[in-house]
């Protein structure tokens, strides 16, 4: 059985993507070699904490009291995902709402749009995807911003 050495500067340079673009996990294979590298993200709510903890973060020093919502948040793009007009993602990418920078957006809050018509884009590996409106209807909400990463099944938009 052999053990397949990696490069301890590839695996950091993936790291350093994960963290710059907010994505969970990146895979690359090179050959019969893979590496993934992948982090847990959880989606807290904010809550203000007392100074001495702030500066406890911030020094590494050990906090001494725990900090937790009066009460549990409730995901506003969970309640999306259910809504007959949501248009998700099919990829993780990257997603931009014009189509060059300084472009107008191709679609805004209260424009209709047809089936078929393109709403946004998604880079992912070089390559720019159309994501086009499932069905015609009404811009209700556009859930992303320009240049956000996005994951794959994360709400876009929504169509009413």
């Amino acid at each position: 059985m052999s053990t397949a050495r990696f490069d301890p500067e590839a695996i950091r340079a993936l790291a350093t993507i994960l963290a710059e673009t907010g994505l969970t996990e990146i895979e690359i294979s090179e050959g019969d070699s893979r590496i993934r590298v992948a982090r847990n993200v959880q989606v807290m709510a904010a809550v203000a904490a007392p100074a001495h903890m702030a500066a406890a973060a911030l020094t590494g020093a050990p906090v001494s009291a725990a900090v937790t919502p009066a009460a549990p948040a409730v995901s506003d793009a969970a309640d999306l995902s259910k809504h007959p007009g949501a248009v998700t993602s099919p990829m993780v990418g990257v997603a931009y709402l014009s189509p060059e920078p300084g472009a107008p957006p191709y679609v805004q809050v209260g424009q209709q749009v047809v089936e078929g018509q393109t709403l946004l884009l998604i880079e992912a590996m070089k390559t720019f995807n159309q994501i086009k409106a499932p069905k015609s209807g009404t811009v209700s909400r556009v859930v992303v911003a320009s240049g956000a990463p996005v994951e794959y099944g994360e709400v876009l938009v929504v169509l009413d």
